[in-house]
């Protein structure tokens, strides 16, 4: 199977890409360090020439949205005393009257709040690459029904598409009779927008007996299963889907080999296990930590709380980038046991003390107020004498709360991602 690349970075010898990553990550290490007040102080320990492995990168610390949140809300508290910094101190861009007080295009607001800034260029948050490998092409019509209002999806695809050279009908959400409207006297080529939107449009259509003239879709923001996939197939509509985030851009996208995302061409994924920063062996399921090149937003070992893992070899398209699953869960984990909040990153805390544990999760059962917890864990070899007491009693000092200790074989428990499984049921 061969391919019509969006450009040649896209086959390029694995071991060059690597190289060519691994040369800009100190520059935007030092980037991110100088002129972001959140990484001058995360990163301060960290001399960014050291760091030009995925060794050295792992052994950075993880920055997850929660922690994002809470420095923009912490500076926007501040503004009185003059620090104010909507982006809580991760961006190098702004507009008059912050810190950094130019190059910011757009500011956008995600559930949260949480705002992200746009910067100056061209695709500036590469969705061409994922518009391109779902078959759009210059002078196609776009039917743009992604978000413009407050998020910046409807901004994000508009500029792949437009770098592809396509035209774009900014459709937005809701109105369906108005957008189907547009698409019957328009006659788009493509859609791009949630796969549920698409097809709220193609059933709707067909109860008006429309014949609709798109062929082809780019679809995000939700799950697209392949029975989803098939029936708008059915349709006449080819969708792909790709993953993207308001932090980041565009991390990975489908080809037409259907196997599993291609991962973007600027950006560094790694999965870690829930929790942690460590990262997994290839096939387990982990946690999406990404480094994105973007020197305006440099967000170093960002965690997207979501479930992914790494496919073994390289698409049969021919492009020869790291492949992930897909998205496949949260990993942003918890449950409340008997009034107190469990969190995966204290299950990893426990485990982390010690060497014999492999793999954990933590299994709540019981009644409501006769909650039961069990941690099990997986061993390699024999268990040594008294290693369940020790965690039992580390299993308390972290959580506040007693938990029984199971020992499994290695390899024994799902590779689900899941590390707080809570099987309680609550009517």
């Amino acid at each position: 199977m061969t391919a019509d690349f969006y450009d040649t970075l896209e086959a390029r010898d694995p071991a060059l890409r690597e190289a060519a990553l691994m040369a800009a990550l100190p520059h935007q290490i030092a980037n991110a360090r100088q002129h972001t007040d959140a990484f001058a102080e995360l990163l301060a320990e960290v001399e960014p020439d050291h760091v030009r492995s995925r060794a050295a990168l792992a052994r950075l610390p993880v920055t997850r949205k929660s922690e994002l949140l809470a420095r923009q809300q912490a500076v926007r508290a501040d503004r009185e005393r003059g620090a104010f910094e909507p982006f809580g101190g991760f961006a190098t861009i702004g507009w008059r009257g912050l810190k950094r007080d130019a190059g910011a295009r757009r500011v956008f607001q995600s559930p949260g709040t949480i705002y992200e800034p746009e910067g100056l260029g061209r695709d500036y948050w590469r969705v061409g690459r994922a518009l391109h490998a779902a078959g759009l092409r210059a002078g196609d019509l776009v039917h743009n029904s992604f978000s413009y209002h407050l998020t910046p999806a409807g901004a994000m695809m508009e500029g792949g598409a437009e770098a592809l050279g396509c035209t774009v009908f900014a459709g937005g959400v809701g109105n369906t009779e108005l957008q189907l409207q547009a698409m019957a006297e328009l006659r788009p080529h493509a859609y791009v927008g949630t796969p549920s939107f698409l097809k709220i449009l193609l059933d709707k259509a067909a109860e008006q007996g429309q014949p609709l003239s798109v062929r082809k879709a780019l679809v995000s923001g939700e799950a697209f299963p392949a029975a989803l996939r098939d029936w708008c197939v059915e349709r006449g509509v080819t969708g792909f889907q790709c993953y993207a985030t308001a932090d980041l851009g565009l991390i990975a996208y489908e080809t037409s080999a259907r196997q599993g995302l291609v991962v973007d061409e600027g950006v560094i994924v790694e999965i870690v296990r829930p929790g942690t920063g460590d990262p997994v062996p290839e096939g387990e399921v982990g946690e999406v930590v990404v480094t994105t090149l973007n020197p305006d937003y440099p967000l170093i070992r960002f965690g997207t709380g979501d479930l992914s893992a790494v496919l073994p070899g390289t698409c049969p398209t021919g492009r020869t980038n790291l492949r992930i699953k897909g998205w496949m869960g949260r990993a942003d984990q918890s449950a409340k046991v008997r009034g107190m909040f469990v969190h995966a990153g204290q299950v990893a805390e426990v485990l982390r003390r010690f060497p014999q544990a492999k793999r954990g999760r933590l299994v709540v059962e019981g009644e409501m107020a006769q909650d039961r917890m069990t941690l099990r864990v997986e061993t390699a070899g024999a268990v040594p004498e008294g290693l369940a007491d020790q965690l039992a009693v580390a299993l308390r000092e972290v959580t506040k709360l007693r938990g029984e200790v199971a020992f499994v074989a290695a390899g024994a428990l799902p590779n689900d991602g899941k590390v707080i499984e809570d099987l309680r049921k609550f009517d």
